[in-house]
């Protein structure tokens, strides 16, 4: 509890948490105004097009946060303080990735609801009551997936220790790295199936086809598989990241 109390106060007085939480939250809200507001009086507005800001650019913030919160700490070398005060250097990367990402979880819970809740006020008439699991997936689990996505990067922030290096490694992949791999022949598509952030799209919108919203996911799995498959890669590279910190000099 010490651990997390200390991250979580040094995380909190630096800027970028909060730069980056308002950005998320009004990319996903002004998203779902503008697709509220373009959609046509006979046309419908579908849970799923609320969401659109956040599945396609509150989770590429909400990496850069992460990462941020571990590289500053390289670029001022604050953790070396932290690695004397923790020798074994786990714990203390572990609570850093746990306050995060319970951070992530909240943003992503405030730019969700607060873009389905804007849309449903702009659009009184169109069907965007939250009637079934999925819907509720489509809403309430864009936190657990901007989690999951924190923790991502946490690792990846460790592994890289540079600022710089990490966000452009995290932006190009969230941004181009999975939709180019379908162009590779004939294994393209079979790979794309089983990238991390197709898979966590697949558990968010299932096998919805909204055009006004975020993509459909060909992921062979079903929601609840694709969530579990997102969490085990995000575990995955931090339990890596861990060991790969354990082993060089601060």
């Amino acid at each position: 509890m010490n651990l997390l109390a200390v991250e979580r106060i040094k995380l909190f007085t630096t800027r970028s948490p909060w730069w980056c939480a308002l950005i998320t939250v009004a990319l996903s809200v002004g998203f779902a105004a503008i697709l509220a507001g373009a959609t046509q009086p006979d046309d419908s507005l579908t849970v799923s097009a609320t969401q659109f800001g956040g599945t396609q650019f509150g989770i590429a913030v909400i990496m850069v946060l992460a990462a941020l919160a571990v590289t500053t700490e390289y670029r001022f070398n604050t953790i070396r303080t932290t690695f004397q005060a923790v020798p074994h250097r786990s714990p203390a990367l572990v609570a850093k990735a746990t306050v995060v990402a319970l951070l992530s979880l909240v943003i992503g819970e405030i730019s969700a609801f607060g873009a389905w809740g804007l849309a449903s006020v702009m659009r009184p008439h169109d069907n965007l009551a939250l009637h079934t699991g999925q819907d509720w997936a489509n809403v309430a689990g864009l936190g657990v997936v901007f989690a999951f996505s924190a923790v991502l990067a946490v690792a990846i922030g460790i592994m890289i220790r540079h600022s710089a290096g990490a966000i452009a490694l995290l932006l190009i992949y969230t941004l181009a790295v999975e939709s180019l791999v379908t162009l590779i022949p004939k294994i393209g598509n079979h790979i794309h199936q089983w990238m991390p952030f197709n898979v966590a799209n697949k558990f968010l919108v299932g096998a919805s086809s909204d055009q006004n919203g975020p993509p459909p996911s060909d992921s062979p799995l079903s929601p609840g598989w694709a969530l579990a498959y997102f969490a085990g890669v995000a575990i995955v590279f931090l339990l890596i990241a861990l060991g790969v910190a354990k082993k060089r000099d601060a």
